[in-house]
Parts: C-alpha cells; structure tokens; sequence
C-alpha cells in the first residue's frame, strides 16, 4: 500500500509542476465541452479487511485475526462520464478488481498461527461524482466521491476455509485525481479509497459447530469474529 500511494504521490507531483509553467497551446480545448465521454481503464487495487473480535474464548481459546500485509493486485473497467456543467461530471465506470488478502489468525495464549490465502474477484458497479477545478494548460486536477455496489465472482468456497465471506457489499468513495490532455486522448491517473459498508463475513454456516468434548474445530475460526468490513485502494489509469 505504501508503494502504491508513493508512486501516485509522485504523479500527481509531477503534473503539479505544470501549474507553474506560463499558458500554451492547449490540446484538445473544446472536449470538456461534450456531453458524453467514453474510455477504458487499467491499474491497481490492494484488498484489505477490518475485523472486529468477540470478547469470549471458545473452549478456552482466544482467537484474532489480521491482514499483516497488503497483496498488490490488478483492476480492468469502462468508462462513461456525463458532464453535469462546468465543474460537475457524473460517472458509471464498471469494472473488475482482481485480488486475495492474506489472512493470518493467531491464538492468544499458545501463538498458534492459521493462515488462509482469500482470493476475491469483483465486479464493482460505481456511480460517482466528479467536481473538477479550471483547467490549467494541459492539466485539470479534481476531487471525486460516490457509492458502488461489489460483488465477489470467485465462487463458493469450500468446506476447508476457515474463514468465508459473503459476496455482495456496498461501498462509498473518495479520491483525488487529474486530467491530462493529449492531442488524440486523455490520460487520467487517479487515486482512490473505498470503505466497505456492509458485514462481510459469512457466520451463516451449518459447518461451524463447536465440539462439546474438549477438541478445537478449525472451522470454527469464524465464531471468535463479530464483524469483517472491506478496504479497498485502487490507483487507476483512465483512458479517454
């Protein structure tokens, strides 16, 4: 996640430097001026969960779980933006995240570790606004925050994961971001956060039984988490 943020830091950093250039011919002057924009999209996102734990031990042990460190992955969309005015475009940009999260689960008092690789793929309905400034030369930075609905093309999961998570989510977004203009398209980068607002975490299974003789049932993982809500950080190249 820190390299994600650093490489975007330093994009936006340099297409500040342009603000301080005197004007030139710009390209492309009149295409803000559409009503409908169309385009692609590639990038990056990194997938993460918040857990929340339940304050009990389940026979006599005290489970947590974590996601130590973010795994980089790869997001593919389309591109459809209204222009609402001067400064306001509305966008439905569909488009798929691929991704996992390494989940690691430890025990309190032996230090036991469990760890379970999840892999999430989703396909990620956003319906967003985008409030731009004036355009400088070649350069036009902007703000953007919505909603989107998620949800997770990986299929059911097997008996043998410890932990599940239910398909569907809902999210609000915020990011910051910049429009470039060429003379045959625009490139805009664009860093963007995403909370997930719904439970993710599947306790609804007839699996999870806890043994009454003593013994720890690895399925049962899922009965020491209250609550999971999903992250998600996506650093995308808009082609326009």
């Amino acid at each position: 996640m820190r390299k994600l943020i650093l490489l975007t830091a330093f994009i936006l950093l340099t297409l500040g430097k342009t603000f301080a250039q005197e004007y030139i011919e710009q390209n492309q002057p009149t295409v803000d001026f559409k009503r409908l924009h169309y385009g692609f999209s590639i990038g990056l996102n990194s997938q993460n969960l918040l857990f929340s734990h339940v304050d009990q031990s389940l026979n006599s042990q005290q489970w947590y779980a974590e996601i130590p460190s973010l795994n980089p992955g790869f997001s593919v969309g389309l591109v459809s933006d209204l222009s609402l005015g001067r400064y306001f475009n509305l966008r439905f940009n569909p488009g798929l995240h691929f991704g996992s999260k390494g989940i690691v689960m430890r025990e309190f008092s032996s230090n036991t570790e469990v760890k379970q690789d999840l892999k999430s793929n989703y396909l990620y309905l956003p319906l967003e606004i985008k409030y731009s400034s004036l355009r400088l030369n070649n350069s036009r930075p902007y703000l953007m925050f919505g909603g989107a609905v998620a949800y997770d093309l990986a299929g059911a999961k097997g008996d043998t994961e410890y932990l599940r998570l239910n398909p569907m989510d809902f999210y609000l977004e915020v990011g910051v971001g910049c429009d470039i203009y060429y003379n045959y398209f625009k490139l805009i980068p664009e860093l963007k956060f995403c909370f997930g607002l719904a439970n993710v975490l599947d306790k609804q299974r007839s699996d999870l039984e806890i043994p009454t003789n003593g013994s720890f049932n690895p399925k049962t993982y899922t009965q020491a988490l209250s609550k999971a809500a999903s992250r998600l950080i996506v650093l995308t190249f808009y082609f326009e």
